[in-house]
């Protein structure tokens, strides 16, 4: 199964979104989405759906969470997670973690469904793909408008009864490469 990730499109249709996900089961748009017209379009292409972001208004009538199956993995989806997604990198990153930085992560953790084991994001417009306890966390980049000195981007999942492999797809030519993505065997981390 494969599944397109987009977010932070901010009303803007980029038109190299078609090619790119072209041939996916499904569209997963992690929030800021700023206009109907932006999920029309990329219903255009496949099924969506999306979370509501801070910039969206309620009248979109998307939902501030979304839990998915897809092939066996439970995806949670949010627009902004309750910490920094430089928290995420340093806790992944530690080798050990002090006690109160351990128990920030042990929070932070337990507040998502246990279930989940890959939480879609946005909101940084900083692609990321990092695993933690034993769960993917995935944010594709912002596909909006160029904004700040990130990277245009959005990202695919790909589920198979082996695991899931998560990789980022440029939207424009950069001087430095896309973060590498991810592969989560079905067993764990």
């Amino acid at each position: 199964m494969r599944i397109g990730v987009v977010s932070d499109t901010h009303g803007y249709f980029d038109p190299k979104l078609g090619p790119l996900l072209r041939g996916v089961d499904e569209i997963l748009h992690a929030g800021d989405v700023g206009t109907l017209p932006v999920l029309d379009q990329l219903h255009s292409i496949a099924p969506v759906q999306a979370v509501r972001g801070n910039i969206d208004s309620e009248a979109l009538g998307l939902a501030p969470t979304l839990t998915r199956n897809f092939g066996g993995f439970t995806i949670y989806m949010l627009h902004e997670l309750p910490r920094p997604q430089s928290a995420l990198r340093d806790w992944a990153q530690a080798d050990s973690l002090e006690r109160k930085q351990a128990e920030h992560c042990r929070r932070f953790m337990e507040s998502l469904p246990e279930e989940c084991r890959v939480v879609i994001f946005g909101h940084s417009h900083e692609p990321c793909a990092i695993v933690l306890w034993g769960k993917l966390f995935f944010n594709p980049g912002s596909a909006g408008k160029k904004r700040f000195s990130l990277p245009r981007c959005c990202g695919l999942l790909e589920i198979s009864a082996q695991g899931v492999a998560a990789t980022f797809l440029g939207l424009e030519r950069y001087n430095e490469d896309l973060p590498e993505g991810l592969y989560l065997p079905i067993g764990g981390a």
